[in-house]
Order: structure tokens, then sequence, then C-alpha cells
């Protein structure tokens, strides 16, 4: 039993890290599942509300980050509020409709449609789009440390503490 306990904890940490590249995975959610797989696999005495106050805080740091990090992308290359929520439908869409390019495609059109919609030129769209590349790069490396940091502690806590 410790082993299969180790194995779904260990792809638990697996699909959060895939998450913070493929953004249809659960990544934040995985990776904090994971704390729960190993409190029913080999007991919750190791975890206190500090460390369960610690991750919350960061899980919630990570959802807001994903939206906002995103958005400051677009809105910081001249966006517009309809090129945010394009860029946002094309980072959920986008790798289903385009497999393998559509996480970059898809962000990258739907803040060019969104800012097109809005009467901008295609200089000012394309800039927006650029920036929804950009948005979703740097969201992609802050959910990557977030989670790395969620980890470390975890392994503290139950190996330190």
């Amino acid at each position: 039993m410790d082993i299969l306990g180790w194995v779904l904890v260990i792809a638990l940490f697996a699909i959060g890290m895939a998450g913070a590249i493929f953004p249809i995975l659960p990544a934040a959610v995985a990776v904090y599942g994971a704390f729960f797989v190993y409190g029913w696999f080999f007991g919750f005495e190791s975890f206190n509300w500090l460390f369960w106050t610690i991750q919350t805080l960061i899980v919630v740091a990570l959802f807001v980050s994903d939206y906002a990090v995103s958005a400051w992308g677009v809105k910081r290359f001249g966006g517009s509020r309809p090129s945010v929520i394009g860029s946002t439908i094309g980072i959920i869409i986008g790798p289903f409709v385009i497999p393998g390019f559509g996480l970059i495609i898809g962000p990258f059109l739907g803040a060019f449609i969104g800012e097109m919609i809005t009467g901008s030129d295609v200089q000012r769209s394309a800039k927006a789009s650029l920036g929804a590349v950009v948005g979703l790069f740097t969201s992609s490396v802050i959910t990557v440390i977030l989670q790395l940091v969620m980890i470390v502690l975890f392994f503290i806590w139950i190996f330190v503490f």
C-alpha cells in the first residue's frame, strides 16, 4: 500500500507540473490533491494548520496569477478587455483544435480576434496577441515556481517536522 500511495502522490505532482504547461490540466488542484492522498495513505499527522494555511494561500495565488498575469500581458501590450477574454478562450480551446501548437496559437488568435472586434487595426491587434503569448509564458513560469515551492514544502513538512 505504501508504494501505491507514493505512486499516486508522485503522479499528482507530475500532473500538476504538466498543468503548468498545458492549462487544461488541473495544475494546482493536482498538487494540492497529492497532500490529501498522502494523508489518506500515511496519515495527516505531519500536516498542521500552518502547512494547510501556507499551501492554501499558494493555491489561491496560483489561481489569481493564472488569470491576472495573462491579462497583464495583453493589457501591457495595449490590448482591451475583449482581447483578454479572447485570449482566455483561446487558451482553453486552442490545444483541442490545434494539438501541439494550439496552446500558443489559441491565445494569440483569441486576443487578435478580440482586439479586431473592438475596431482596432491589425498592428494593434497583433501587438495585443503578442502580449497574450508573453502573458501565457510568464504565467507558466510563475506556476512552475509556486508549485515547486508547494512540493518542496510538502517534503520538508513530512521529512523534517
